[in-house]
């Protein structure tokens, strides 16, 4: 069973590593915050009898070799970067069952057949540089080298800076092999009310829901905010805020759980007295049908030429796309059936959030469950799930990375 104590800990000594003490974590990739965190998650991999590498992404695996010379490895983890004063919990509860899988594993002298690797994953959130996903996408070999060193952060920093900066090297080794994967294990607090209200311990996943990620570059012409007349203005801000402000009519109507969301609004020069000569904002588009996402991108885009004026400059760019995915038959069987032998409730569910496991899902078998989240709420401060449904969670984690490391997948 779970070590309640040890998770406890983890969690505490995670807490301490943000930018932002006592206003939730911020905890960005490559920053002091992260390289702190991940001289801890090694550490404890160590500790565990884990080989620990990292990758020229700045992903952490700590593998635990199995008696099946060159055998694909059953992986268990998440990542650990945070959005902007967000919970001690996305992310980071994924990464900690994955050592305590590890721990009981080392305590119990378990000699898998399979390959055991723990994995803590980079920037899966986007707060640092846009897009998302990017420790799985790049480890997918879905962001080839060109693509990596243009990526750059709001400060012109680019990710091959910013790892020189954290002591990694960008240089290292990306792209994993299809073949070197069996199975991709998650855990994830669920962000969603449904699992606390219906009074269930868990959530075994069947989909993820598609999500795109778009920015749009609003560019009209700064002037004084006092000696320029209304009927003279070119003001990004004024057609930047009508064009958000329309979105929310965009979906609607749609089915499938289709959502929209501007989350980012940056505005220049950003003074006080001078007119507005751009703005940069994003969009968020999520739904469980590919039709309906698609549906909605065209409905942006003449939105945005509705707004075209020759004084008005508007670009739209999509930074991420990834379609709807459902999982793998043979994983969510092997997670119901621990979920069972171990007594514990469960219901299925759809993630509404995006998740790594959503990208290995087309590369190798992936499984993600959920738990309880404290009154639905995630990215915030108050962000919190219960000690217990942790330990619940590792156990059945615990469970099926022993079936999956020692046992072909059933079809």
């Amino acid at each position: 069973m779970a070590n309640k104590e040890r998770i406890k800990h983890h969690f505490k000594t995670f807490s301490k590593f943000t930018a932002t003490p006592d206003m939730g974590m911020t905890r960005f990739s490559y920053s002091p915050e992260d390289v702190k965190t991940r001289t801890y998650i090694k550490e404890k991999m160590e500790q565990y009898g884990l080989t620990v590498r990292e990758d020229g992404l700045g992903n952490i695996f700590g593998k635990l070799e199995g008696t099946r010379e060159f055998a694909p490895s059953v992986l268990v983890g998440s990542h650990f970067d945070s959005v902007p004063h967000g919970g001690n919990f996305d992310g980071p509860a994924g990464v900690i069952a994955g050592l305590e899988v590890a721990a009981l594993f080392h305590e119990q002298q378990i000699k898998p057949v399979y390959p055991l690797e723990v994995v803590a994953m980079i920037e899966e959130e986007g707060s640092r540089f846009d897009g998302g996903l990017m420790g799985s996408r790049g480890m997918n070999g879905l962001i080839d080298e060109e693509d990596f060193h243009t990526i750059r952060d709001s400060d012109g920093i680019s990710v091959v800076e910013a790892m020189h900066q954290a002591g990694l090297d960008p240089t290292l080794p990306k792209h994993r092999e299809q073949e070197t994967m069996k199975a991709f294990l998650e855990l994830h607090i669920e962000q969603g009310p449904i699992l606390e209200e219906a009074n269930i311990s868990i959530g075994v996943v069947d989909t993820i829901v598609g999500l795109t990620q778009l920015e749009v570059i609003v560019e009209g012409k700064a002037g004084h905010a006092g000696t320029t007349p209304m009927d003279r203005r070119s003001d990004a801000l004024i057609t930047a805020s009508s064009l958000v402000s329309e979105l929310p009519k965009l979906v609607q109507d749609e089915q499938n759980g289709t959502v929209i969301t501007t989350g980012k609004f940056a505005v220049y020069p950003n003074g006080a007295n001078v007119i507005p000569q751009k703005v940069i904002f994003t969009i968020d588009l999520r739904s469980g049908e590919e039709a309906s996402i698609q549906g909605v991108i065209k409905k942006v885009k003449a939105l945005i030429a509705a707004h075209q004026k020759n004084d008005m400059n508007i670009s739209i760019q999509q930074q991420m796309y990834v379609q709807p995915k459902e999982l793998s038959k043979a994983v969510r069987s092997s997670l119901k059936e621990s979920t069972e032998k171990l007594g514990i409730s469960y219901i299925p569910m759809q993630s509404g959030a995006g998740h790594d496991a959503m990208v290995f899902s087309d590369f190798t078998e992936a499984g993600l469950i959920f738990i309880p989240s404290k009154d639905g709420l995630s990215h915030c401060p108050e962000e919190w799930s219960d000690l217990e449904h942790l330990a619940q969670g590792v156990d059945i984690l615990f469970e099926t990375a022993k079936k999956l490391t020692e046992d072909d997948l059933d079809d």
